[in-house]
């Protein structure tokens, strides 16, 4: 079952929150800190199938008829599955924020349960953002947390800049990585912004917010902002050129590819940084 379980937790999606961890150590001004481990810890296999695993239950109609669950992009799971899922996602997660509550500053724990909540009711009702359009979008800040929660909970400012770039870049990611679940959705009557939009419309929301996400990680950091900007416009202009759910899927590997780019360019620059002595 625990080999299941991380097969829900879909590893290859790990990157979104373990990348935004690292990325919030490092603008806090750590190259590595022991204090990270237990959120590091957290936002691997625990969070991603609080994520996941949720996500899964409440849509079981529509993974039913999509063919790509079952694969890396994403799992189909059976009705037996579903009470080992909350146990798991209760089990691996609950002990993390009592911990994280009893020895971190309250504002990082507040970010921290709001990241809980954004997710959790992402995919369930009452409020279930992923069936209300622009609210798909928009919920998906929360991907951005890590960047001010992480620099929190070591004691440090967060890089508001860097924040809300990322938040800007999530709104338009989810937009567009939703194009190619467009017939799924439909068929099942969940209106997310790219139902009610359309492959071309959404093509332009999210080439608005990656171009905002683009502005403010350029603030930030030059190099990270060309990566941002080249990618996004791969993706764009892919769909502008075809605008169907099917070319959307057919790009999706360079969208979950994104976070990888970006961390590459982050990674290649700190590296230089400590062997040229830009950093100590």
């Amino acid at each position: 079952m625990l080999k299941r379980l991380i097969e829900i937790s879909r590893p290859v999606l790990w990157v979104n929150t373990i990348g935004t961890t690292v990325m919030g150590m490092w603008l806090a001004g750590y190259l590595f800190t022991p204090a990270i481990i237990p959120i590091l810890i957290w936002v691997t296999f625990p969070f991603n199938l609080l994520i996941y695993g949720i996500n899964d239950i409440f849509d079981q109609e529509t993974d039913n008829i999509n063919a790509r669950k079952g694969s890396y992009e994403g799992a189909h799971i059976y009705p037996h599955e579903v009470k080992p899922i909350w146990i798991g996602v209760i089990a691996t997660n609950v002990p993390f924020l009592i911990y994280f509550a009893i020895t971190l500053p309250w504002q990082a724990v507040a970010w921290m349960v709001a990241y809980s909540l954004f997710f959790t009711f992402y995919s369930a009702p009452p409020l279930r953002f992923k069936a209300r359009k622009y609210l798909d979008a928009f919920s998906n800040t929360d991907y951005a947390f890590p960047l001010a929660f992480v620099p929190l909970a070591l004691g440090h400012e967060p890089v508001w800049l860097a924040v809300i770039g990322l938040m800007a870049w999530s709104i338009a990611k989810h937009a567009y990585d939703a194009i190619q679940d467009i017939p799924q959705d439909s068929d099942t009557g969940i209106i997310t912004t790219a139902v009610h939009l359309g492959p071309t419309k959404t093509a332009i929301w999210s080439s608005f917010w990656w171009a905002v996400s683009t502005l403010f990680f350029a603030l930030v950091n030059i190099p990270l902002a060309i990566a941002n900007a080249a990618l996004a416009f791969l993706l764009v202009y892919g769909i502008f050129k075809d605008p169907t759910p099917k070319k959307a899927h057919d790009l999706y590997k360079y969208s979950i590819a994104f976070p990888y780019v970006a961390g590459t360019v982050a990674g290649v620059q700190l590296v230089a940084g400590i062997t040229f002595g830009v950093y100590p």
